[in-house]
């Protein structure tokens, strides 16, 4: 009988453990609207897709005429961590795949990399990881 409750209790928590998994990487959190001189439209959302953190801005989001935008994020502890351009020859560039290193964001950032001055910002209600 012991061996059964054991076994029950090792399942349950197997179970409760793929169920959360599941969840997670389903899940996805909007940020507030870009406030900023330059960036001021549209919201950011983090999914996570196939194992990666992504952020995507929102189709009402006008990527700012600036020579260098810039995505950055913010963590929990204040780092700021610099990640790809806007722009590229090909368009825009609409999302950006978050590096592992990166552990949490709090906050996301539209950087002018060539003038080093923020345009906009905007933040999550918890950080998102």
């Amino acid at each position: 009988m012991q061996i059964k409750r054991m076994l029950s209790v090792f399942s349950l928590a197997a179970a409760l453990t793929v169920a959360s998994v599941s969840f997670a990487a389903g899940m996805s959190q909007t940020s507030a609207r870009f406030e900023g001189a330059k960036a001021n439209t549209g919201t950011v959302t983090h999914v996570t897709e196939g194992g990666r953190s992504i952020l995507r801005v929102s189709p009402d989001f006008k990527v700012p005429d600036t020579p260098a935008p810039t995505w950055r994020v913010v963590d929990s502890k204040g780092n700021i961590y610099t990640l790809d351009a806007f722009k590229t020859k090909g368009g825009e560039k609409r999302e950006v795949v978050v590096p592992s290193y990166v552990h949490d964001i709090v906050k996301v950032q539209v950087y002018c990399a060539w003038a080093e001055v923020l345009l906009g910002e905007t933040s999550f209600s918890s950080p998102v990881s």
